[in-house]
């Protein structure tokens, strides 16, 4: 698989994102959740496992056909729809979802994939393992200020050729995974997909920051050490082996691009702005208000995106392996997603008069309180499978989907939620957006990279025992 396909089947999880609001509009306009069936869940379902699957499993049926595929399962969600309750009712629900939150979360992406895009590591320093450390840092750190896909398309060819000459390497990108990819955006609604679903929702942007840090510096601390541990003990192993030419020979690391910087600050500005500034004008579409300060946004945000386009070098993009088709993927994906969850959502709103009414009693303690540790571990373990953004979603609307209770009187539920989705994002290559991305290129790179099973033998032992560590310290 071409390094651009791979970074469409790695950003395809992305277009979960934007899914948020759709419960509102489930709400709003009037679909029955509590008499709706199980059925409802299939397309939503169905959609989920084809996003998983078709990258690994049926590639190139999946790359050329992925714009069918959603089609079919949001025509299995919306022709029923109009049927049973009507056109109206479906089309506004539709509209709302579109105009509230698909233009905007797309828009962010887009700006956020093309800035990060033009940025450039260039040179090349010998992976020892204090380098290696430092690399994962400085990633995992980028993390939650560009997004785990832009952190890990800047820094996964540099730690590539950092370690390009080493027998031992796959493990470097295990965990480059784990905490890139991963861990290190637990920290801003910007860093990973479930966490701007919450910002979208109503969860105040440095939410997370003040309320992650400690299980972010926990998992983050407990994985980095291992990674340290292990890569001194390969690193002393190498020393007895003989040597491997360099093919990328060290030179002087330079940060090329150095323009997106300030767009990408422009960008959290712009999302800063339109969180606080409430000026109370908005504009009715077809009955769907759209507020002034999302305009706003979303237009500073595609004119700094149009900026990097100009100012940046093309050899850096082309450095970078950067391709237009991933935010195409996306983009066709995310539409079907927007769909698809509407009837889905709904039944969740419905709580115990829904027919999910199981999946809330198994979240749900006897006294009535919500059961941290099962939205922990649910949550989380579905995120491993079925990409964390929507399970986020799921499991937010199954806490009361009230961001101002879930931000006080709930927030350890929050917390539980949102630490689930992120963390256990990483357990395997489909669980996140950029996994697949970072070990299809790796793999193109001549990196031995473990398969999918194999992946998760490598979380079940470093990530798994964290994990129920963290479990016993906070929930």
């Amino acid at each position: 698989m071409r390094p651009s396909n791979a970074a469409a089947a790695g950003l395809a999880g992305a277009v979960l994102l934007g899914t948020t609001s759709l419960a509102l509009a489930a709400e709003e306009h009037g679909l029955p959740g509590a008499t709706m069936s199980l059925w409802w869940a299939l397309p939503f379902i169905g959609l989920l496992l084809s996003i998983a699957t078709g990258p690994l499993f049926y590639p190139h049926l999946w790359e050329h056909h992925y714009g069918k595929i959603t089609a079919a399962w949001s025509a299995l969600a919306v022709v029923p729809m109009a049927f049973f309750y009507g056109l109206p009712v479906s089309a506004e629900a539709v509209l709302h979802a579109v105009l509230l939150e698909y233009m905007s979360f797309i828009i962010l992406l887009f700006a956020l994939f093309t800035i990060a895009g033009g940025i450039l590591v260039a040179g090349n320093i010998h992976g020892t393992p204090l380098v290696n450390a430092s690399l994962l840092v400085i990633g995992a750190l980028m993390a939650s200020v560009v997004g785990t896909t832009g952190a890990s398309m800047i820094m996964i060819r540099p730690i590539i050729r950092a370690n390009d000459n080493r027998p031992f390497n796959a493990h470097v990108i295990v965990f480059f995974i784990f905490l890139v990819s991963n861990i290190g955006g637990s920290l801003t609604p910007l860093g990973d997909p479930p966490l701007f679903v919450g910002f979208l929702r109503g969860v105040e942007f440095f939410w997370t920051t003040t309320h992650i840090f400690k299980e972010t510096l926990l998992v983050g601390g407990i994985v980095l050490a291992a990674f340290v541990v292990l890569d001194v003990v390969l690193h002393l192993r190498e020393g007895g082996m003989p040597k491997i030419k360099d093919p990328t020979p060290d030179s002087k690391v330079r940060i090329r691009g150095l323009a997106n910087l300030p767009l990408l600050a422009g960008v959290i500005g712009a999302i800063l702005m339109s969180a606080a500034w409430k000026p109370g004008i908005s504009f009715s579409v077809q009955g769907v208000e759209v507020e002034l300060q999302n305009l706003v946004r979303d237009g500073i945000i595609v004119a700094l995106a149009l900026i990097s386009l100009v100012v940046t070098r093309k050899e850096y993009r082309s450095a970078n392996g950067f391709a237009w088709e991933p935010i195409k993927e996306v983009a066709k994906i995310f539409a079907g997603i927007f769909i698809c969850i509407v009837p889905v959502v709904a039944i969740l709103r419905a709580g115990m008069e829904g027919a999910f009414s199981p999946l809330v009693e198994m979240v749900t303690l006897p006294s009535g309180e919500p059961n941290d540790l099962a939205y922990f571990w649910m949550t989380g373990l579905l995120s491993s499978f079925l990409d964390n953004a929507p399970t986020y979603l799921v499991f937010f609307e199954l806490a009361g989907g009230n961001p101002q209770e879930l931000m006080t009187t709930l927030a350890s539920t929050l917390v539980a939620i949102s630490a689930g989705a992120v963390f256990m994002g990483a357990n395997t290559y489909i669980g996140n957006a950029p996994n697949f991305m970072v070990y299809a290129i790796a793999k193109n790179q001549g990196i031995r990279m473990p398969s999918f099973f194999g992946y998760m033998a490598w979380s079940g032992i470093v990530l798994i025992p964290t994990f129920v560590l963290v479990s016993l310290v906070f929930f």
